[in-house]
């Protein structure tokens, strides 16, 4: 929408002096935490109209460092209000006041809280967002809160898998560090210029402390000066307030070859004479140490203590393990083949985030055309760049929660869509995704059916208005590799919305995305995409509608 500016959108501009810097005269990566906390809360506040708290921060990369005179951009909107909390988006870029040039340093997401009166529970006016892009925030806003909620479950089930002797064994150093060395602890008062106009405690002036210990922690390993690379998410568990005393204690919890997580804890108390402590904050950094062409060095060899320190070992070491997945999942590129991403423990969170927030995406989109209409049918098209999506859309008298169930079970897909021949559930990962093998009726170019490994991550609507969804993609497991006698077949992103519109009407729609390496199978593949996509369809809304009972039945047990 042009013109249009998002009435909650905060822009911050900040020149980097002496004062801001570190010992190489580049930005403090505590300082930055402090802006961007700043301009967050106010987004946060200009949208609730009341005082707002930080509760949480998700993880955040940085991608280049900031040097003195340069100017740092910051630019915070909300992305999505739920019921007294609402998720805030932050894009840092700095530019060069010399030549005019810009990077991105960043990107955050912050969940804020508003607080009203002691007795006063603040519910938050509803965000509509105009944009395509504002559009695709607020839907994704859902989903990354539904991560957020697993990411410590996923934590659990890695460690369990994770013996520490086998890892201190494969790496290969003469220097052992061992981890009590590296332990820190200070303590801050709080002070008025500490805290927000409500007296809490601002939320960056606490992150800017924690990075502050585990650059020390972090320094007592390699007897260096370390870069900060990668912020862990960062939880308030509560409020700290002018008077408070906060301890910080970091440690170092796992040295890989070239990396290193430091864990930082934050506990409160009131009165040096309070036995007890309020846990405040926890989180986790990763650390590089840059040699002189920029070039991360090898780092030595972390002893755990026993006991928590070999608890902290291993879980440092499921934390690696999901950020390379996600790295590996995020920068797989969409126009090559294989589409599909190896699905583990590991990464199945990310993979279910992707494969739900590539069909909402699709959906956002607002350059689709309508290529034909017929009767109660209407399929339109949308082409960018490599890709051609397809979007087919009806409309129909059955409840949408009942369209759902019927149409994420792939084992009843061969009723109406005539391309199935089999849908077997391999895998049942959790209660919204499960991994079927799917062999297709339709015969490849090379005269073999083709098989798919397909995950099928379904989603309840988050609030009133959005649609229960669907979404498939490819993934490849060990336990089904390609066979000779079929042709292995990938989707990249398909799947259905639907929405309830009226009490008797649910309008179903259908997104499938190709690129050029899969276009030959438009016709032919998974989707049921072909020539008689009519024929197709009206099939589906048979069967929606002949079997709406059953679905019934399947949410009632």
């Amino acid at each position: 929408m042009e013109g249009h500016r998002n009435a909650t959108e905060v822009q911050m501009s900040q020149l980097v002096q002496p004062c801001h810097t570190n010992y190489r005269g580049e930005l403090s990566v505590g300082q930055l935490l402090k802006w961007i906390d700043t301009a967050a809360c106010l987004s946060a506040e200009r949208h609730a109209g009341c005082p707002c708290v930080t509760a949480s921060v998700d993880d955040i990369y940085f991608e280049h460092t900031i040097s003195v005179g340069q100017v740092v951009n910051i630019k915070a909107k909300v992305n999505r209000a739920f019921n007294s909390s609402m998720e805030v988006g932050v894009q840092v870029s700095h530019e060069d006041l010399c030549n005019g040039e810009q990077w991105n340093v960043c990107k955050a997401y912050a969940t804020f809280v508003a607080q009203g009166k002691p007795s006063a529970k603040i519910k938050l006016k509803p965000l509509v967002p105009q944009t395509e892009e504002e559009k695709i925030e607020y839907s994704i806003a859902a989903e990354r809160r539904r991560m957020r909620l697993a990411h410590a479950d996923t934590i659990k089930g890695l460690v369990s898998k994770s013996p520490v002797l086998s890892e201190l064994e494969s790496r290969v150093c003469h220097t052992v560090v061992p981890a009590e060395e590296t332990r820190v602890e200070s303590v801050e008062l709080i002070l008025p210029p500490h805290a927000n106009h409500q007296g809490n405690t601002f939320g960056g002036q606490i992150m800017a402390w924690m990075e502050n210990v585990a650059t020390i922690a972090a320094s007592r390993l390699c007897h260096s000066h370390p870069t900060l690379r990668t912020i862990e998410m960062f939880h308030f568990r509560g409020p700290s307030e002018v008077g408070d005393r906060l301890v910080f204690k970091a440690i170092v919890n796992n040295a890989f070859k070239n990396s290193m997580e430091v864990g930082v804890c934050v506990e409160a108390y009131r009165h040096e004479m309070e036995v007890s402590r309020r846990h405040i904050n926890s989180a986790f950094m990763i650390f590089v140490v840059l040699d002189e062409e920029g070039q991360p060095r090898t780092l030595p060899v972390l002893k755990p203590e026993p006991g928590d320190g070999e608890r902290r070992f291993k879980e440092a070491s499921a934390r690696q393990k999901m950020r390379l997945d996600r790295k590996y999942v995020i920068s797989c590129k969409h126009t090559e083949v294989p589409l599909s991403v190896p699905w583990d423990e590991s990464n199945k969170v990310y993979l279910s985030y992707n494969n739900v927030t590539a069909l909402k995406t699709l959906v956002a989109k607002t350059d689709w055309v309508l290529a034909s209409e017929r009767g109660k049918f209407k399929i339109y098209t949308l082409e960018e760049d490599t890709f051609l999506s397809i979007r087919i859309e009806m409309t129909m008298c059955i409840d949408a929660m009942q369209a759902f169930l019927l149409l994420s079970d792939l084992q009843r897909r061969h009723e109406w869509d005539r391309h199935y021949a089999s849908s077997e559930l391999v895998q049942q990962v959790d209660k919204d995704d499960m991994i079927y093998h799917v062999i297709s009726q339709t015969m490849s170019d090379e005269n073999k059916p083709q098989d798919f490994v397909v995950l099928v991550s379904r989603r309840k609507p988050c609030s009133k208005g959005d649609p229960y969804v669907v979404a498939f993609r490819s993934v490849t497991l060990p336990t089904h590799p390609a066979k000779p006698e079929y042709t292995r077949g990938e989707t990249l992103c398909s799947g259905f919305c639907i929405w309830q519109e009226t009490d008797e009407l649910t309008k179903v729609s259908y997104y499938h995305q190709a690129t050029s390496g899969v276009l030959t199978y438009i016709t032919t593949n998974i989707a049921g995409l072909s020539s008689s996509f009519h024929s197709t369809f009206q099939a589906c809304e048979q069967f929606l509608l002949k079997n709406k009972d059953d679905a019934h039945v399947e949410e009632q047990s």
